[in-house]
This record gives C-alpha cells, structure tokens and sequence, in this order.
C-alpha cells in the first residue's frame, strides 16, 4: 500500500526516538534493569508524552482516533527498535474486547490506561487448556451482586505490571463447552489474586496468575455474561494482526542488524557481505520480508475498512507467516554473525530468543494453520 506523508513521518520519528535511546545493547540494559524486563516503565512513559501510545483507540475515550494501519505502523517502527513494551501490545490486543463488549466506563478506564503507559493484560490460557481454549477451569461463581474466581491461569503476559486482567472463567457448566463462559475485568490488586512469573528465556514477560475467590462486582462483567466464546473470535483478527506487525518490525530489525555486520566484517581480505552464500541468504530474507509486510497492511486496510469480521483466514496467514519469517531473519542474522551473533555484546543472541515464542502464542501456528485449512474448504 501507498503509506501517507504523515505516517512515514511517524515511523521516521518513532525509530529515530528508539536509535537515540534504545541502541546499543548497553542502551537497553539501562531501562530494562540489566536485560532481565520486557516492558520499560521510563520508555512507556516516554512514548506516552509523545502521543504515540493508543494511536488507533477511540479519540471519544482519549485515544489517538486514528486507523489500524497507523497503529501498525507504530507497534513496527517500536517492534524494530527493539523498544521493551511488549506489554503495550497484550494490552491493545485486550482493549479490542472492551472496546467492542465493554461498558462506557470500561472502555474509558483502559483506553486511558494504555495511553499514559499503564497497561491491561488478558487471561485466557490455564494449565491443561491452551489451543483448546474452551476446555478452561476457571470458575466465576455468582453470589447475588458478586463472582468468586477460582482457579489458575497460565502464561499470562504482563499481568504482574498490568491495572486489569480481563478473565475468561467458566459460570455455566450446563450446556456445551463453548458455551456458558463470562469476561470478567479484574484488578491485580484484588484480594485472593496472586501473579507468579514464570521463568523463560526471555526476560520477565510470562506469569501464573491464581486466583482463591477473588470477588468482583457484577458490574465487571464484559459484554454478555455466558456469552464469552463469541465474544472473543470476534477479536481475533486484530490480535493476530498485531502480533504480525510486531512480528515484521523484528524481522526487518534482525536483517538491518546482519546486513551492517556483512558490510563490515572483513574475511579473506573483503566484507562478508560481498561473498555469494550471504549474499542469496539475504536477499532471500529481504524478499520474504517486503512480502510479508505489503501483506500486513493491506490486511490492515481492510480492518480500517470494517471487514474485520471477514479476516479469519488472511490474519491467520499473516500471523504465520509473519512470525515465521521473524524466527528465520533472526537465526539466519545469527548463523551469519558467527560468534558475535551468538555473543551477548552483539545484541543478535536477544532477538533470536525473542522470535521464538511469537510462533507459539496468540494461538500456535499449527491452529492457524488448521483455520486457513479449514476456510479453504478442507
């Protein structure tokens, strides 16, 4: 697609901001407390000011009331940065769901939330229900103008640095298992809530999160209480679509990284870059790149043109494809580093480790594998 001026200036400024703060490995260290988190309060705060956070959100609850394109443009731009806010993304993926079930005041609470820098997370995932979400334990008991929650989510993004979880629990066990599931807005700092990180090989993104009656008010129901299951395929698109632009800031970042590695590391008396086995690697890289991101934003586009509910199959496409190619950039850059890709200081080593979950969450690629199977007529 033909992006506009304005949104070319926003990238250009978004990535300008990142090469100023977030460049050096060292650079990164600095607000994330020596490597060990994945979302930088002080950065978060920083894009904040600029109004930078929120771009696509509802202007009528202090969003930035621009498109899903511009907000592609932004999570690319800061994905290719390197900038630590992946809780920034969790959190657009869970304002989808209040924005369109929410109440007004759930809406206003979360939009105001993301764009200061706060952030929102969402449970679905427990221990023994992961692909097949609608197998879920998780109880959400009603006691007159109440819910107690019991039970245990699991790698739950950002919910030790989040205001909100939005829950999803199981209230009716009467009909069939995709039914009788309720949304349920529950602060972290509830009573009987407790967050317990997980550790990965990334920094601390991932969290257990128990819950021993955590009461909540009726009033924390999102949407349609035993409605739940419809609710949730109805975002699906824009949180596939968000992990994909993520996906292709990365790639674009892992090759950007190698291809000024090759033009300067010098072997048998000339650059790396110059011999023909990196060279076909990388245009091969290159080229799945551009692919991948035209096929982003004209999925984008269509979003912004209210056929969101029409893009089951091309968001899984690009939510596969897109991390895929992050994943291969990035051990690619690393096979062609050598040693230094694989060394701390050369910053490649954190990028490889980062492109390995996208393939996983948001619904592993096996399951969007099975649903741009499945509406192809197989």
């Amino acid at each position: 697609m033909q992006f506009s001026t304005e949104q070319l200036e926003f990238a250009a400024a978004v990535r300008k901001y990142c090469s100023r703060e977030l460049a050096s490995v060292a650079d990164r260290d600095r607000v994330t407390d020596g490597g060990t988190l994945s979302n930088s309060p002080g950065v978060l705060r920083d894009l904040a000011r600029q109004g930078w956070l929120g771009v696509s959100l509802p202007a009528e609850y202090g969003g930035g009331g621009a498109g899903f394109v511009d907000e592609c443009v932004f999570i690319e731009a800061a994905a290719r940065g390197l900038a630590p806010i992946t809780g920034y993304f969790t959190g657009l993926t869970a304002a989808q769901t209040y924005l369109k079930w929410g109440t007004d005041s759930q809406r206003r609470t979360v939009v105001s939330n993301l764009v200061s820098g706060r952030l929102e997370a969402i449970a679905l995932s427990e221990p023994g229900s992961g692909s097949d979400l609608a197998s879920l334990r998780v109880t959400a008991r009603r006691d007159g103008d109440r819910y107690l929650v019991d039970g245990q989510k699991t790698w739950i993004s950002a919910a030790h640095v989040s205001e909100h979880i939005l829950v999803l629990t199981r209230e009716d066990t009467t009909g069939s298992k995709h039914q009788g599931m309720t949304l349920l807005m529950v602060p972290t700092d509830s009573a009987g809530l407790e967050i317990r990180p997980i550790d990965t090989m990334e920094p601390h993104t991932c969290n257990d999160v128990f819950f021993d009656e955590v009461e909540v008010p009726t009033s924390a129901v999102v949407g349609v209480a035993g409605d739940a299951w419809n609710q949730l395929m109805r975002g699906l698109a824009i949180e596939r679509m968000i992990i994909a632009a993520m996906s292709i800031g990365a790639a674009q970042r892992a090759f950007d990284d190698v291809v000024a590695y090759c033009r300067e590391r010098k072997q048998f008396g000339r650059a790396i870059g110059s011999f023909q086995a990196l060279r076909h690697r990388m245009a091969d890289l290159a080229t799945n790149i551009d692919i991948a991101r035209v096929f982003v934003y004209d999925v984008a586009s269509k979003i912004d043109a209210g056929l969101e509910d029409d893009l089951a199959k091309e968001s899984a496409m690009a939510k596969m494809r897109c991390t895929e190619v992050a994943k291969q950039t990035a051990l690619e850059a690393m096979q062609m580093m050598g040693g230094y890709g694989y060394a701390r200081e050369g910053g490649m080593e954190s990028q490889v480790r980062r492109a390995l979950a996208p393939p996983i969450y948001g619904g592993t690629n096996e399951i969007q594998r099975e649903i741009i199977a499945r509406h192809i007529g197989l």
